[in-house]
């Protein structure tokens, strides 16, 4: 089966900006990367990601730090950077997404810092003791359509599903047949559905695509991001990711998400905790 490549997918399509004057970039926020009517943060930090990367003399995200103002909407969009330093190794930046209402009155969506690098560039010494999750075979996880009462495993009510190669680890999808753990634990084989291989800003993406662990909670609707910081730790090899949220307190309807991507070669290439809120009922 042939696979589109990096520069010629469907993300790479709906991650495009334009740059109209220094630092200003025309985007297009794509209605197929929505959660319900929001489109989704993880595809807005790629977007600002991809802006920032036009912008910086780095070519790689190190650590993106976003602040979601207001909930997006498919359609035009408005991205401004200011370069704030930079240096040989590293630079940072800023960034900022705006869309427009009906009246023509600019809205701020989200507000970015980001430190850009260049991941090849990097050392090769690794000590950690981060060890990969334990996942089961990729044939043996829940797709869109394998729940084992024959009802979805995932949603099919957010567009973003169709975008995503996304296989369950049935001990943390039991939400999606009633029957949610009580843990906060989201466990999950991880690609693109176009086959697109990944890469540091498709990184960006995958830290916020899995479904919120607050359904594993036992709690269900719209958990919108209010804070997202990504860090971007090695160029992933080609194949599916894998990758491991966790939420250990939800108190005043907050919570957080700490999560790790794995790549096929049982490398550590992104990190990520966010805040986020629960507009749920349980």
């Amino acid at each position: 089966m042939a696979t589109v490549t990096i520069g010629n997918s469907e993300f790479d399509r709906d991650t495009a900006v334009t740059r109209r004057a220094p630092g200003v970039y025309d985007a297009h926020l794509s209605a197929g990367w929505t959660i319900i009517q929001a489109v989704n943060g993880g595809y807005l930090l790629a977007l600002m990601g991809r802006a920032l990367g036009d912008a910086l003399p780095h070519p790689d995200p190190f650590s993106v730090t976003a602040h979601y103002l207001t909930a997006s909407v498919p359609g035009p969009a408005v991205i401004r950077t200011e370069v704030v330093r930079t240096g040989r190794t590293m630079s940072t930046g800023t960034a900022t997404l705006v869309q427009f209402a009906e009246d023509g009155t600019e809205v701020e969506r989200l507000r970015v810092l980001a430190a850009y690098g260049d991941l090849g560039a990097l050392p090769d010494d690794v000590r950690t003791t981060a060890k990969p999750p334990a996942i089961p075979p990729y044939e043996h996880c829940l797709g869109a359509d394998s729940a084992p009462d024959g009802r979805p495993a995932i949603s099919g009510s957010t567009a973003i599903t169709d975008r995503l190669a996304l296989r369950l680890d049935p001990t943390t999808a039991g939400w999606a047949v009633g029957a949610p753990s009580g843990k906060g634990e989201m466990r999950a084989w991880f690609g693109l559905a176009d086959g697109r291989d990944p890469d540091p800003l498709s990184l960006l993406l995958t830290v916020d695509a899995l479904p919120p662990t607050a359904f594993e909670i036992g709690l269900s609707g719209w958990v919108p991001t209010v804070e997202l910081t990504a860090h971007i730790r090695h160029r992933p090899a080609p194949g599916p990711l894998r990758v491991a949220i966790t939420t250990r307190n939800l108190a005043g309807g907050f919570l957080e998400e700490d999560a790790e991507v794995w790549d096929s070669e049982d490398r550590l290439v992104a990190q990520s905790r966010q805040l986020a809120r629960t507009v749920l009922h349980g």
